[in-house]
This record gives structure tokens, C-alpha cells and sequence, in this order.
């Protein structure tokens, strides 16, 4: 498929009335955790539109142009209503949340299996263990506080058990800073990936502190607000990876494009055949945004769009969701690194004196006492031990014992 190819629908067709924006939300009850998936992955998509289109309007003094990107920025805003009024009224917060650490486990593991460049893999393997973590936690918390069924949740997709923990994760902001990928240097497939990992870490960030001083019980506020410190981490070292030699133009186009490849991503995989039906016109919509924004290049910077694109448009592989078990759990054993500036080293082979050692244990404070540990010592406390969901042992040994939170591995040198 290519969307260059695809003749473009009127732009204003995209405007509608509310009765065919705000539209029937799935069952959570038996909705395919997939189809969750994709729904606050494209989400997220068109928030990450949204953003860019105002922050290039911000940085604009044409109003022509200016005029342009409001109408395309109207669209993008019905979309993403319409994604966002599949999440049914009855699906807590809480609910959402595994669907959003599913996602980043999921999402994350499916883009590095196919990902050529090797610092771009490493980084996704890298946050991949802390967000599998993330889904552990919030799942203690959910079967402490009786809040739903977190193996429901994640179907047979997914396993439920310690990555990295937690209160190893915070590290000295500049070791969050990666080198960028030059964009033409590297394949459709890499780029597309930094686009998309960047965005889902982005809203998953943005949801985070803006929920976590809405939740209900003290320890879930701190579980929150504890997270959303690792996702910006996490959204700092995916940006950094973006090409800042890219202009205002190249970039929207390539929003655009991404936009276009992941709606017909979803629509060739998914199940549901009413929500099929929506990422079919999502995609069809976002190829007159495409086509608007590659005009928009070549009027005002004078490059056609195969000079951002020189591999032709030709989508490459699709994203579709599959479980990633056997590849998380190989991932698992580099469970023991850390960032040090734009690379990762073994935490047992960084100096004495490096700066991720008195970060940590500043913002950490007593570990004993936060709230990613003590979620897990209160479920343990309940129910004589924490809650997983696994396939088999762990894979690393001193994560395997279910009666014990352990917060010292890639935390401490030596454990």
C-alpha cells in the first residue's frame, strides 16, 4: 500500500456532526485487549498531531499557512474524539492504565523485533523492561484495592511479573539523553518507529500527571505520580532519537505518513468488524491530510515528498499486534543495566562515584517507603504473596521469590 497512490478525498468531508463523532464504546467486558491496544495507541496518535500542528503554528508568522494547518488540526481533533469515545464511561482509570502498560509492553516489544538500528533497538529494549514493570505494579494495585481482573485485562497476550523495579529506574536526567538518528540515513521502518514510540510514551506521560491527583486511594496517587516521572524519562530519550535537522514541513508530512500507516495497520488487523470499519475511514481522511501536507512542502520549501521519503511511500512491514512473551523474557536478563550518557552499561561496572548512584537515592528517598514498593509489600502483606501472571518461573532469579520485593537489583552494585 501506498498512500501516495491513493486519490485523496475532499478535506472538508471530514467535518460532521456529533452523532457520527461521539460513537458507541466497545464492552469492556468483551472487547479484545488488542482492540483496547489500538484504540489509546491511535489516541495517542492524534494527540501527537494535534501538538505538532499547533506548536509549528506557534513558530509561524503566515496565516495562510497558519489557516492550512487549523483546518487539517480540526480534523485530527474529530478523530480523535471519535477514537477516544470507544473507551467505555465504566472503564476506571485504573482499567485504562494496564490497557496503557499493556500497550507500552506490547507495542514496545513488537517494534524492536523488527528494528534494524541497533541504538534504536537498545533503546527500546532498555524502556521496555522499566514499562513491564510498570504493568506488574499497577496490577498489585488493581487486586489490592479489588479494582478489576488484571488477567482479564491482558488476555493471554501478555505476562504479569517484575522488570526492572521501579525504584531502579530514575537516573540523573542527562543519562535520559540519547544521540538522534539521522533521517536519511536509516530506513522507513526506523523512522516510523521513533514516531510512534515517541507519541505512545508522550500521551501515556500526559495521562499520568494528569490523573494522579485524581485518584481515589493515597497509595495509588503516589503509584501515579511515581510513574509519570519514569515516562518522562522515557519520553526524553525517544524524542532525543528524532532528527532535529528535520524541518517544520518534513516533520508534518511525516506525522501524516505515520498517521497513515498505522490506520491501515489497525484496519488490516483488527477483529472487531464495526471498529475495523473506523480505522478504514480514519485512514482514507488522513491520506487528504497527507497529501495536503506534502503540497504544503513542495509550495513553501520547495521539495517534493519523496526527498523526505526517498524509499518510494510504499508502506514497509505493517504493526500488528502479537504476543511477545519469549522475547520480553530474553529481554529480562539485561535487566541490570543502567543509562550512562547516550549509551548502557552494566550497573556493576559504573564508577563508585557516578552521578545515577546520589540522583537515586535522592529522589528515592527511603525506597522502603515508595509507593511502586509498597504497593507491592501491601499485596504481599494481603495475600501471602504479590500477584503475577507467568507462564512459567522468572527468568531472573532474584525476582523469582513472590513473597519479596526486591529493590536493590539495578539498583545496588552486587545484588
Amino acid at each position: 500500500m501506498n498512500p501516495f497512490d491513493c486519490k485523496p478525498q475532499r478535506a472538508d468531508k471530514v467535518f460532521t456532526s456529533w452523532n457520527k463523532v461521539l460513537l458507541k464504546p466497545y464492552d469492556k467486558n468483551s472487547v479484545d485487549p488488542y482492540t483496547r491496544l489500538r484504540v489509546i495507541l491511535m489516541s495517542g496518535t492524534e494527540f501527537e498531531s494535534v501538538r505538532l500542528s499547533n506548536a509549528f503554528t506557534r513558530h509561524c508568522a503566515n496565516n495562510d499557512v497558519r489557516r492550512r494547518l487549523a483546518f487539517m488540526r480540526r480534523g485530527e481533533q474529530i478523530q480523535q474524539k471519535r477514537v477516544a469515545s470507544l473507551k467505555p464511561a465504566d472503564e476506571s482509570i485504573l482499567e485504562h492504565t494496564i490497557g496503557y502498560e499493556q500497550l507500552a509492553v506490547d507495542l514496545t516489544a513488537n517494534l524492536a523485533v523488527t528494528e534494524k538500528n541497533s541504538y534504536v533497538k537498545r533503546q527500546l529494549d532498555f524502556a521496555l523492561l522499566e514499562d513491564f514493570d510498570h504493568l506488574y505494579r499497577y496490577a498489585d494495585l488493581m487486586e489490592l484495592e479489588k479494582g478489576g481482573d488484571p488477567k482479564k485485562l491482558v488476555g493471554d497476550y501478555t505476562e504479569i511479573m517484575p522488570g526492572r523495579p521501579t525504584v531502579a529506574e530514575y537516573r540523573h536526567p542527562h543519562d535520559d539523553v540519547n544521540f538522534y538518528i539521522n533521517c536519511y540515513l536509516n530506513d522507513l521502518k526506523t523512522k516510523l518507529n521513533i514516531n510512534i514510540i515517541t507519541a505512545a510514551e508522550q500521551q501515556t506521560m500526559n495521562f499520568y500527571m494528569n490523573v494522579a491527583n485524581l485518584y481515589a486511594s493515597p497509595l495509588g496517587r503516589k503509584l501515579y505520580n511515581e510513574i509519570a516521572m519514569i515516562e518522562e524519562q522515557h519520553v526524553t530519550g525517544y524524542g532525543c532519537l528524532k532528527d532535529p535537522s528535520a524541518t517544520w514541513w518534513e516533520s508534518l508530512l511525516m506525522n501524516e505518513y505515520t498517521e497513515c500507516y498505522l490506520y491501515y495497520s489497525c484496519y488490516e488487523d483488527e477483529k472487531d468488524e464495526r471498529i475495523k470499519k473506523i480505522w478504514e475511514q480514519h485512514f482514507e481522511e488522513e491520506v487528504a491530510h497527507l497529501h495536503e501536507a506534502a503540497a504544503l512542502l513542495e509550495q513553501y520549501e520547495g521539495k517534493v515528498w519523496q526527498q523526505v521519503l526517498p524509499e518510494g511511500g510504499e508502506f514497509p512491514e505493517l504493526l500488528k499486534f502479537r504476543p511477545q512473551k519469549e522475547y520480553v523474557r530474553d529481554v529480562l536478563k539485561s535487566v541490570r543495566l543502567t543509562a550512562v550518557e547516550e549509551g548502557w552499561e552494566e550497573l556493576d561496572k559504573v564508577p563508585d562515584g557516578f552521578r545515577y548512584f546520589g540522583y537515586n537515592d535522592k529522589i528515592n528517598g527511603r525506597p522502603e517507603s515508595v509507593g511502586t514498593h509498597l504497593v507491592i509489600d501491601k499485596a504481599i502483606a494481603a495475600f501471602r504473596c504479590d500477584y503475577r501472571v507467568q507462564k512459567g518461573d522468572h527468568p531472573i532469579k532474584a525476582l523469582a521469590d513472590r513473597r519479596k520485593d526486591n529493590i536493590d537489583i539495578a539498583r545496588v552494585k552486587g545484588k
